[in-house]
């Protein structure tokens, strides 16, 4: 079959698969079913690439790396090394992360298209009652669809929200200069991020979160390390404190809390609400064509991804289902098999990894041990320092803890916890081992190199059954 659309006019498209959005459960979903032989078609009204490459992971973590390099050179924890950065050209800044963007948009989306097979049509996509798709005065009917609109920044019906003018993490990577203070709203991953990235550059910043403990997914001592660290590098915490108000004055943004010890005004130049991201389903006409969304907005799939509606699918974050960009590329490879081969495929979720891109990084896989609690398993947990791995001691930098949660009864391995440098590369080892059903035992004996980070989760393994601190460097 041919890869094309076929365009019965100017104005009418039939394709095999109509895709809305053009993110990265967008292209994975048109690269498979171009691979299947099929016609495809992608809708977009914006920038082609969606959240990742234009405004989330790519732009993110580059300002975050630049962040962490500038730090470095001004961390004078090694003896006989000398220190010293100029300030930060802020505009120039930005100006690369955009080049950046704007190559890999093009590498990784926009070139993609022509060496598949599929277009792209731009406009705004509505769905009509006969199962076809208006897209600005053209038509497009297609066998299945796939909704892959991804999410956006939520920010919270607050008083004097809408007149105070506030950065989301969007608006605050364009920003052409350092704001001499900045005040954070929201803990999880997205504002941890952002709050040590302007830190870093040099930024006052106060980090203000609803729940009783920063990063409230992850294991309490992992969120009680980095709350540390954070009070260290001169981030001001406010926990279980909630905003009442915000306005803003000749200076900046006044932000109105309530806190365990009563209401507070707090003051900044700025105000950035990283208060979690919501699916984009609005104007979609999902109603005319019986698309159920939940109470978010997301849209509610089976275990096949699958709508409501037999002949739709969806795909990514506007499914409600984990916002990574690693779970979007899976889901596309899983709808288009699913809708064009009635595949039946699934996806399990158990060892599925998170990273937070703070310095030390956050990275799990598996459950926390009040999940291993809440669902009835006995578990037994080892928290160990990282002034116990070698490699951190080598490097100066000995901030962080790893974290093992297993079955009493059969040690079996249930999650792995990080907060460490580098984190993130060594969590994957703990997805292989979750993956693998390994034990306690197994991580304990198996082979890890040494001076590696990956080597904490070893050193916890063994401290289920001694003291580690008794034991020679290569000890095993």
């Amino acid at each position: 079959m041919n890869h094309h659309a076929t365009e019965i006019d100017a104005t009418t498209y039939h394709v095999d698969l109509a895709i809305i959005g053009s993110g990265s459960a967008a292209f994975a979903t048109a690269i498979a079913a171009t691979r299947l032989n099929a016609s495809v078609v992608m809708v977009e009204h914006d920038r082609v690439g969606g959240t990742c490459v234009n405004v989330g992971c790519i732009p993110s973590k580059a300002l975050l790396a630049a962040a962490d390099a500038y730090h470095d050179a001004l961390d004078a924890r090694f003896p006989g090394v000398a220190t010293h950065a100029d300030p930060v050209d802020m505009p120039a800044l930005i100006a690369g992360k955009d080049a950046l963007v704007d190559a890999l948009r093009d590498e990784k989306y926009v070139n993609l298209a022509s060496l598949y097979g599929f277009e792209i049509v731009h406009g705004h996509a509505r769905f009509r009652e006969d199962a076809t798709l208006e897209v600005d005065g053209r038509t497009i009917a297609a066998a299945h669809y796939v909704i892959a609109t991804g999410a956006t920044p939520w920010t919270p019906p607050l008083p004097g929200v809408e007149a105070t003018g506030l950065l989301t993490s969007t608006s605050a990577m364009d920003l052409d200069h350092i704001p001499a203070s900045l005040i954070v709203v929201g803990a999880s991953a997205v504002g941890l991020e952002q709050s040590q990235l302007f830190t870093r550059l040099g930024c006052t910043v106060t980090l203000v979160e609803a729940l009783p403990r920063i990063a409230p997914v992850e294991e309490p001592e992992v969120s009680g390390a980095l709350s540390e660290i954070l009070t260290s590098q001169g981030v001001t915490l406010h926990v279980a404190s909630t905003v009442t108000s915000v306005a803003r004055d000749a200076d900046g943004v006044v932000v109105t809390l309530d806190t365990p010890e009563g209401s507070r005004r707090l003051h900044a130049e700025q105000l950035l609400l990283a208060t979690g991201r919501r699916p984009v389903t609005d104007a979609l006409g999902l109603d005319t064509v019986g698309v159920v969304t939940g109470p978010r907005g997301e849209v509610v799939v089976d275990e096949h991804l699958r709508t409501t509606n037999p002949r739709i699918f969806a795909a990514g974050d506007v499914t409600g289902l984990p916002q990574f960009v690693y779970v979007a590329g899976a889901h596309g490879s899983v709808v288009a098999e699913n809708a064009l081969r009635d595949a039946q495929r699934t996806l399990d979720y158990r060892a599925l990894p998170r990273v937070t891109f703070t310095s030390p990084q956050i990275a799990s896989v598996g459950l926390t041990e009040a999940q291993a609690d809440h669902a009835g398993i006995d578990c037994e947990c080892r928290t160990l320092s990282l002034t116990n791995v070698p490699r951190a001691i080598v490097s100066r930098d000995a901030r962080g803890v790893a974290k093992l949660v297993a079955e009493r009864a059969t040690g079996r391995v249930l999650g792995i916890h990080l907060l460490a440098q580098g984190a993130g590369d060594a969590i994957l080892a703990g997805v292989y081992a979750l993956e693998a059903n390994f034990t306690v035992d197994q991580l304990a004996t198996l082979w890890a190199p040494y001076l590696t980070m990956g080597e904490a989760i070893k050193l916890t393994a063994q401290s289920f059954t001694r003291d580690i601190t008794e034991l020679s460097c290569c000890a095993v």
